[in-house]
Parts: structure tokens; sequence; C-alpha cells
């Protein structure tokens, strides 16, 4: 049996059409994955964008973005020794993923893991999370993305566990 475990960066706080919420989309997510599929999970933490309004939080991720900034995350990079599959999740801020989640994809190694990418968003879909995906770990084999509206996220489990189910 394969042991999977879900990598994922989840902002709360100020959010894009659902407001000042306490537990970020991801996360929601990532829990309905580890519920499910009895995954472990890793969540990239940064206290970069704490408190910020929306506005300037979105402002600041496409600065960072188009640097090609890599902002550092806490603590270090999980041990994925154990770990046949690995699911990364993340919001789309301006196209792909966080720039902090770029920072751990340099500290982490995934080939021959089977890595599947999921996104919260809210219109974006997956955006180029895949594509960026393929790229930052391309010896390790793509499979099944899901991306889900921020806004169903609460009452979206149903549609979490079809997507799982159907890998």
């Amino acid at each position: 049996m394969s042991k999977s475990i879900v990598i994922f960066f989840s902002h709360a706080g100020d959010n894009y059409s659902v407001g000042n919420i306490e537990v970020g989309n991801t996360k929601i997510v990532a829990g309905y994955i580890s519920e499910i599929m009895g995954a472990d999970q890793f969540e990239i933490v940064t206290h970069k964008y704490d408190g910020m309004a929306y506005m300037p939080l979105i402002e600041l991720a496409k600065e960072e973005a188009n640097k090609g900034e890599l902002p550092p995350y806490e603590g270090t990079a999980p041990d994925l020794g154990k770990y046949d599959t690995v699911f990364i999740g993340g919001p789309v801020w301006w196209g792909t993923y966080p720039q902090v989640m770029f920072t751990l994809f340099k500290d982490i190694d995934l080939a021959g893991k089977t890595v599947i990418p999921f996104t919260t968003h809210e219109g974006s879909g997956l955006a180029s999370c895949v594509s960026d995906v393929k790229k930052a770990f391309p010896k390790a084999e793509i499979t099944g993305g899901f991306s889900i509206y921020g806004h169903e996220v609460r009452t979206g489990k149903a549609k979490v566990e079809k997507w799982l189910k159907s890998l």
C-alpha cells in the first residue's frame, strides 16, 4: 500500500470572495484529502503575508512572481523518503502557486514519486500549476490535477472525494 502526504500552502485572513477567514481554503481541502486518503500533511508556513488585506497581498504576490523571489518558509522540508504519492496544493496567485511554495520545491526531491497538484481559486482553475510542477520535478510522474473554487471549499468535500476516487 502506498503512503501519501499532502504538501500545501494556505492563506487565512482576508481572501477574495470568502472574506476574512480563520482557516484558509487550501488547508480545508488538504484536510479532506488527508481524511479520505489517510495521508500525512506538511503545511508550508510563512508569516510574511499575515494580517495583509487582500489588495496589498495580491500586489506583493505579483511583485514576488515578477522578480522570481523565493520567500522563506518556517522549519525544514519534510523527509519524503517513505512516501510514494505527494499531493501538492495551494491557492492560485498570478497564474501559479504562491512563490513560497517554489522555495520549498527547491528543497525537496520528488524523483520517482507520483505527484498530484491541486488548487483553490476564484476563476483560475489549475492555471499553470501543473506545468510548473512538471518543470520543478521532471523525474516525477505528475497526474490527476484538481481545482476547486475557494467559495465552494466549505461545502465541497463531496467534490474532493469524487476527484480522489477518480485517481
